[in-house]
């Protein structure tokens, strides 16, 4: 028996994308339009064969509406068919990364431009990140200087595969090391091992995008 999960809606987009009406759908696949319909809007445990008959009609595996390519990069498939594109406000922005979870830096190291995940936070308006003593946001971020800062750009973004969706959000903005023992939030880096550093990022300039398709 396979779990619904995003199943529901990775039918509709399939459907969808073939031009096909759950009408059309239950023919091809030899099941009543109502039981599609309600496979389609309300979460279902389909049997392994009721599965098979609907990858079959959808000329897709089930493997595929199953989300089995979750291991793979993000946005390997087609584009949506009428994409738009939508510029978002530093309101939308931030309220979209307030959640926390995975982003990215992005700044120049002292061997060249880096770029890495790390788990975050917002706390008071400030991305907080923790990381290790030593390691290369501690040194590559440090100028020794007083009342000199190093600007970085984070970034935070969201892709559904299944929808052919998604949005990105870029903060640029000071970076600054919080002392010894200041822990503002609780930040949990998936990495693990010890991580006492904090360094909070405080957004200057926030820019973002969304994609989704045109009704």
């Amino acid at each position: 028996m396979s779990n619904r999960g995003d199943l529901a809606r990775r039918i509709v987009h399939r459907r969808q994308e073939l031009g096909l009406s759950v009408q059309d759908l239950a023919e091809r696949a030899h099941m009543d339009p109502g039981y599609v319909d309600y496979i389609e809007s309300n979460p279902a445990t389909l049997t392994d064969g009721t599965l098979l008959r609907l990858a079959g009609a959808l000329q897709t595996t089930a493997d595929d509406l199953l989300g089995g390519d979750t291991e793979r990069p993000p946005g390997r498939g087609t584009a949506s068919h009428s994409p738009h594109l939508q510029e978002l406000t530093r309101e939308e922005c931030l309220e979209l990364i307030s959640p926390g979870g995975v982003g990215r830096v992005a700044f120049n190291g002292f061997g060249g431009p880096v770029v890495f995940p790390v788990n975050y936070r917002v706390h008071d308006g400030d991305i907080i990140i923790r990381t290790r003593d030593e390691g290369v946001m501690d040194g590559d971020l440090r100028t020794g200087l007083s009342d000199v800062d190093i600007v970085i750009a984070f970034e935070v973004d969201r892709v559904d595969d299944a929808m052919r969706q998604g949005w990105s959000v870029l903060v640029q903005g000071p970076v600054h090391h919080l002392p010894h023992g200041e822990m503002p939030v609780d930040v949990r880096p998936w990495a693990g091992g010890e991580r006492n550093l904090f360094v909070r990022i405080r957004p200057q300039h926030v820019t973002g995008r969304r994609i989704a398709a045109t009704r």
